[in-house]
């Protein structure tokens, strides 16, 4: 079957778990332009499914989580004459991507496992959280492709670590080791390949104990937040903690506690 015939990503839902799989295997999933429009449809469905409260992100096969942006497509582009692309999505197909929804109120996890470069990487650095294989890479090597990381690793990456730290991955495109990465706190969590599906449900399974509208209320609070003067987050209407706060689940969960219970969580 060909790259046409195979759909480029898969789609499952288990559960109140949305896995999410980018399928190029043969190119160590760089996304190319369908690969986008079809991520698109499915994040639409993660949004608008009640049932779905958590969202794993990974790339088929061993070797790879994605590489970014398919090279060949862009030089081939670029010989059409398609003007190149720069920072964000906005008019291309797909958009917006996953790292301009900056509305998606259900968590995502990056599951990792080999490299996770260029565009790969940025789509890690806009989920909530990120589980590694120790095998794991990491790196923006845009500066030395004569481009720039456009899908916001140059605004992700300098927030996320120390700025010295960041100019010196983007300005040389150098690689970070699954460690070094968990050093600097861009993931959650390493472990050997034969144990990233169990650490993976391990999170999955700890966030579906958690209530879904807490969990999203929290989401959004904490990223339009993050550049807010204190006093102002504090009074901010975060639009999640009112659905959050008159939801039955606000009161599922004290009276779940005094009747020494499993919370029965309704997530509407």
């Amino acid at each position: 079957m060909t790259d046409a015939e195979e759909p480029v990503v898969l789609y499952e839902k288990r559960g109140h778990v949305a896995h999410v799989t980018l399928n190029r295997p043969a190119v160590l999933n760089a996304m190319n332009l369908r690969t986008h429009e079809e991520l698109a449809r499915v994040w639409d469905d993660v949004e608008a499914d009640d049932e779905v409260w958590v969202a794993v992100l990974t790339g088929a096969g061993s070797r790879s989580f994605s590489v970014g942006q398919d090279l060949r497509e862009r030089a081939e582009l670029d010989r059409q004459g398609v003007p190149p692309s720069t920072f964000g999505s906005r008019g291309q197909p797909g958009w917006p991507r996953l790292t301009e929804r900056f509305t998606l109120s259900k968590p995502v996890i990056a599951r990792v496992n080999g490299y996770a470069l260029g565009g790969g990487f940025e789509i890690a650095l806009a989920c909530d959280l990120v589980i590694a294989s120790d095998h794991s890479v990491f790196a923006l090597p845009e500066a030395t492709l004569g481009l720039v990381p456009g899908a916001g690793g140059a605004f992700r990456l300098a927030r996320q670590i120390p700025l010295k730290t960041a100019m010196g991955y983007l300005l040389t495109g150098r690689r970070m080791s699954a460690d070094e990465a968990l050093r600097l706190g861009l993931v959650n969590e390493v472990v050997p390949e034969e144990e990233l599906d169990a650490a993976v449900t391990a999170w999955t399974d700890a966030l579906q104990r958690s209530a879904p509208l807490a969990v999203r209320a929290i989401k959004e609070a904490v990223m339009r937040s993050l550049d807010m003067p204190l006093p102002e987050a504090f009074v901010t209407p975060f639009a999640w903690e009112q659905r959050r706060r008159h939801s039955a689940d606000a009161v599922e969960g004290p009276r779940a506690f005094t009747e020494k219970r499993e919370p029965v969580w309704r997530g509407r």
